[in-house]
């Protein structure tokens, strides 16, 4: 009983922390277990490579996008961005947001330089050869496809869904959306309090 009501004082004072089935009820799904990711070699807009070493030491977030996106992707884009300025410095520090490209034919360094800091100045834009991109959404369960308008133009249908990961660098977690910058705050911060195993 102690120990319950000790429990619910420190909600009460810590009320962006939720429980597991909060987490799940907002959206946040965490994985059973964390899943360590395979090797890939992407780019990033400053033409860096972009391996997994890159996300170790910090959170990530990592959203596959397409800067020909006409509403979901900048929108998504803009949450995160919000999201990213409610934060404290410290906070900040411990987290980092890319948008891979799925759109690698006209995603080019250069455009994903102009388009993903638009949002963000540290947000960062990733492309890669189609193979190896297609190889890095599948492993992250992102789900997509290239639809043709016209013979001139096409659009690709895709999972909205962000992909959280560890500092390990393993998939710990996905949001899906939609999204809201108040409940993508309190998730992450409810799943970094809640520690790595």
């Amino acid at each position: 009983m102690l120990l319950f009501c000790g429990s619910l004082a420190w909600r009460s004072f810590n009320p962006e922390i939720m429980s597991k089935t909060e987490l799940q009820m907002n959206g946040a799904m965490l994985l059973h277990s964390s899943i360590p990711l395979s090797d890939f070699h992407l780019v990033d807009h400053l033409n860096q490579p972009f391996r997994p070493d890159r996300l170790k030491g910090v959170w990530s977030i990592i959203f596959f996008a397409f800067t020909n996106c006409p509403d979901i992707c900048p929108t998504t884009l803009s949450t995160l961005a919000s999201m990213y300025n409610q934060m404290s410095l410290d906070e900040r520090n411990n987290l980092q947001i890319y948008m891979v490209s799925l759109d690698t034919g006209r995603d080019t360094t250069h455009r994903l330089s102009q388009y993903v800091p638009y949002f963000n100045s540290d947000f960062v834009g990733v492309t890669g050869e189609q193979d190896s991109v297609g190889k890095f959404a599948t492993e992250l369960n992102v789900a997509y496809s290239q639809v043709q308008l016209d013979e001139n133009n096409y659009t690709i249908d895709h999972g909205t869904q962000l992909i959280l990961i560890n500092p390990r660098g393993e998939y710990h977690a996905f949001f899906k959306s939609p999204h809201s910058e108040t409940m993508l705050l309190q998730s992450w911060r409810s799943i970094v309090g809640m520690g790595l195993d």
